[in-house]
């Protein structure tokens, strides 16, 4: 009987110790994966808090967004949020503020680049710009029937479509300048 209770224990300790082990460093790993430390974070927040227009990174993660390689977190003096999203090369993919009063002031911040104070609201697209985003977002929503198009004034969107399919489901395109889908969605 009491060679039975000693290999049970030889057997159940290390597989305990195993387990322990185990789970602790999936743990680890879970909390870290996503977390950018050192050299990179310094470059990642420095270059998150020049595009903010300066503040504090107060958090610092990988992306797993497509096209996306960095998130960062950027508290402003005034405790105004803004998130960065960066690709490899840390240059900026999406800005949001969070401020409700962006599109209430009449400031920079809508404006579309290389029109001296135009909002894109306000910009009319070429008939060449229509063409295009209209045959992208076709394409990106395998046909149908392109309801609108419009300038946007989201960073790394140059254009917003809604499409109808041939089902009836209607679709937001987001489109960048080079007219390359940034997202689509159904709008349900």
């Amino acid at each position: 009987m009491k060679i039975n209770v000693l290999r049970r224990k030889r057997v159940l300790v290390p597989t305990l110790t195993a387990v322990a082990v185990l789970g602790a460093g999936g743990v680890f790993w879970a909390a870290s994966a996503d977390d950018v430390s050192g050299d990179e974070r310094d470059r990642v927040a420095a270059a998150a808090v020049d595009a903010a227009g300066g503040g504090e990174a107060v958090d610092v993660e990988k992306s797993d967004d497509p096209g996306e390689a960095y998130e960062v977190e950027v508290r402003l003096a005034d405790g105004t949020e803004v998130d960065i999203a960066l690709d490899r090369d840390l240059a900026v993919v999406i800005e949001d503020r969070d401020d409700d009063r962006d599109d209430d002031r009449d400031d920079d911040r809508d404006d579309v680049p290389g029109t001296d104070g135009v909002d894109a609201d306000d910009r009319l697209l070429s008939d060449a710009e229509r063409t295009s985003a209209e045959q992208a977002a076709l394409a990106a929503v395998g046909g149908g029937t392109v309801l609108d198009v419009d300038p946007s004034d989201d960073p790394g969107v140059a254009y917003e479509a809604e499409v109808r399919d041939a089902a009836g489901v209607e679709w937001d395109v987001d489109l960048d300048a080079a007219f390359a889908v940034v997202a689509k969605v159904a709008d349900n």
